[in-house]
Formats: C-alpha cells, sequence, structure tokens
C-alpha cells in the first residue's frame, strides 16, 4: 500500500469515491479531510476501488474503515497485511453502525469494536434551526430577540468583499480564547483560517454577521449529501449576548435552506459544548466507532471476545 499526501488536486478523486456510499458522517468530506490532514497527520491511498485514510501520532497508527463501491474485504485483507509488513496493531477508525454489522457478519468474533459518544455528529432538522418554534426552544428564541433588539445587525455571505475582515475577528478571537499551550485550540484555529482561504477551492459556504457594523461572528460549511449540510466552524464572541444562537440560525437560514438536515459535528467530549449541542435538540447521532483484531487486544477496550481459533487468519486467507 502506498499513501500519498491530501492535496487540492486530490478533490475530484477523493469526493467521487464519498459520494458512492450516502454517509451524514461529517468526515466524509474532501474539504474536511484537507482542512484536518496536518493536525492528524492524514493521508490517503485507494485501494481495491476503496479509499482509505491513515493517520499516524503519538498513540500509534489508524485506518479508516475503508469507502467505496470496490471490494471491502480485499481492502481490508491489505490493510492487515500492511500492518503485518509494518510491525503494528491493526486498527480501524470512522466505523459505521453498517460497518459494525459488516464486520461482525463476515468475520464473526475476529473484531473487537466500540463506538464513541465524545466524537458522534449531532444532527438536527434544518426547519427547527430556522425557526426555533416550539416550547423546547423559548431560551433561544430570548437570546435572539434580546440580540435583535439591542444591536443594529445584519448578515451576509462571506466572498473577496469580507474576508479579511472575517480573518481579523478570527485572530481577535484568538487572543481572547487560546492560551499559548494548547495545541488543539491553536490546530482549530488554523483549520478555520484556512476554511476562510481557501473557500472556493474547498466548495464551502461561509456567513458572517455585523453589529453595529463589525463583524462579531462567522460560520463556514458545505453540502454534505442531498439533503444533509455540515457546519465545520462557527465562531462568535460569546461576551455578546445572543451572537452564537444568531449566527447558528442565520447561517441556516440564507445558506442550507434547501436541506433537510444539519449536521454540527461532535462535542469533542466538551462538557459545555455537549450541553449547548443538546440543547438544539438534535434527531439523530452520527456514531463513530473503532476497531482492533480481538486476539491482538491493542485497543484497551474491556468487551468480552469469543476465542478466534482459525478465524484470526480469515482476512489473511480471503475468507
Amino acid at each position: 500500500m502506498r499513501f500519498k499526501k491530501i492535496t487540492m488536486g486530490d478533490k475530484e478523486e477523493i469526493e467521487s469515491i464519498f459520494s458512492q456510499v450516502e454517509s451524514r458522517d461529517c468526515d466524509r468530506s474532501f474539504a474536511s479531510a484537507w482542512l484536518w490532514k496536518d493536525h492528524y497527520n492524514v493521508d490517503y491511498t485507494v485501494e481495491e476501488g476503496m479509499l482509505i485514510f491513515r493517520s499516524v501520532s503519538e498513540h500509534g497508527t489508524s485506518f479508516s474503515f475503508p469507502v467505496g463501491n470496490g471490494d471491502k474485504k480485499a481492502a481490508l485483507r491489505l490493510i492487515r497485511e500492511y500492518c503485518r509488513e509494518e510491525g503494528i496493531p491493526f486498527k480501524l477508525h470512522s466505523l459505521s453502525k453498517e460497518d459494525e454489522e459488516f464486520l461482525n457478519r463476515e468475520y464473526p468474533g475476529v473484531f473487537c469494536i466500540e463506538f464513541s459518544r465524545d466524537d458522534a455528529d449531532y444532527v438536527y432538522l434544518a426547519e427547527k434551526l430556522q425557526t426555533l418554534s416550539g416550547k423546547k426552544y423559548h431560551g433561544k428564541r430570548n437570546h435572539i430577540n434580546k440580540f435583535m433588539e439591542s444591536h443594529q445587525w445584519s448578515y451576509e455571505s462571506i466572498d473577496d468583499s469580507n474576508r479579511e475582515e472575517c480573518l481579523e475577528m478570527l485572530e481577535e478571537w484568538k487572543i481572547q480564547n487560546c492560551l499559548e499551550e494548547d495545541r488543539e485550540k491553536h490546530d482549530e484555529i488554523c483549520v478555520s483560517r484556512n476554511s476562510l482561504l481557501y473557500m472556493e477551492e474547498l466548495g464551502l459556504k461561509g456567513g458572517a454577521l455585523r453589529a453595529e457594523g463589525k463583524i462579531i461572528a462567522f460560520s463556514v460549511g458545505e453540502q454534505l449529501t442531498k439533503d444533509t449540510f455540515v457546519v465545520h466552524i462557527e465562531k462568535a464572541f460569546s461576551e455578546i449576548q445572543g451572537a452564537y444562537p444568531m449566527i447558528n440560525q442565520q447561517f441556516v437560514i440564507h445558506e442550507a435552506k434547501d436541506c433537510t438536515y444539519i449536521n454540527r459535528e461532535d462535542d469533542c467530549g466538551e462538557e459545555g459544548l455537549r450541553k449547548a449541542k443538546l440543547s438544539y435538540r438534535p434527531v439523530m447521532m452520527v456514531e463513530k466507532g473503532y476497531a482492533c483484531l480481538a486476539a491482538e487486544q491493542e485497543c484497551g477496550c474491556t468487551s468480552r471476545h469469543t476465542e478466534l481459533g482459525d478465524r484470526g487468519e480469515t482476512m489473511q486467507k480471503g475468507a
């Protein structure tokens, strides 16, 4: 297997394979892969008609579950052979529930599979985020009404006329919110900056919120499937009451009006972020799992597994 760095020139190839399998997973996006490639040290290959990403970190090497209409079992065997040659544990990430069913059906007892609540995407009805109708959204409507009453405000799509102002706002947000030693937060700022700089190349849409003539919030996202829009980036000055719920609502109204669902990505296990995302009442969660060979016991999970016997070699032999 030969892996290569993700470049803008790979957009057509990667997107064409992503489009073969309908998924509301926010990671099934070229823009997401390109924006986060340095943070997660990600590269990719296409084997047996299947797209495979590799991520290398201090925690080890992991491979995305193969995506596409090619030979899934052959692609999994190639990953296993590669791990044997490199002397590394076999680890998969980004499994869907359908992928879990496939592994359990085709390789019963061979894999240890666990799903991470921290990695699950929140998916909402677009209509609810636009109207905030009903008792459950009473607090959100109050925040927005107060914002509208307190400010001379406007919404605008992001383009060359206001991109620099959004970048300046992001820099100010960084000064207010990022500790020097917080590498994760600084990488997030880098991703946000690149989403603005390369918006057109990545096929993204952006929206900005002004108050008293100054940009105080912006969002960036894209249409993921025929019915789902994903919000990749959202930044606002939290000291301005209502800024976050206002950009949340206005961005969906203006940039995702033809979509049924809005994916607002995961909460990374952050308690405050989880509370905020739950307060918008998701209609579904896109679960994402991890897998390793049960015999290798490398994933650290506590699940019980059946004895493998000869089945531990089934991937190698082509079953």
